[in-house]
């Protein structure tokens, strides 16, 4: 049975004044580069997508989804990465979707 994180969201801090004196996105919407978030379920852009372990073969946890931070560092078009966990074999597998 997978096991389900429950949700919290995740507010990037700039570390340092490059990260803190980065543009804006130009185009997108205001929403985007504010989804990063642990736990609870992804929002997918693109339609479900879980993998599973490739050792045991059950469903792995959502773990984190991570949202594009501006146009100089854009995961494919204002997408995010979404990481999921096995628990039992500390397995990880990452999935990009974009609009």
């Amino acid at each position: 049975m997978m096991k389900r994180m429950p949700p919290f969201r995740l507010r990037p801090e700039p570390l340092n004044e490059e990260a803190a004196g980065l543009p804006k996105f130009k185009w997108a919407d205001a929403e985007i580069g504010t989804r990063h978030r642990l736990g609870g379920d992804p929002e997918f852009i693109q339609g479900e997508e879980r993998p599973q372990c490739e050792e045991c073969g059950a469903a792995m946890t959502f773990y984190a989804q991570l949202d594009s931070v501006n146009d100089d560092f854009c995961i494919a078009d204002v997408g995010m990465i979404y990481v999921f966990y096995c628990f039992g074999c500390v397995n990880v597998k990452a999935v990009v979707q974009s609009y």
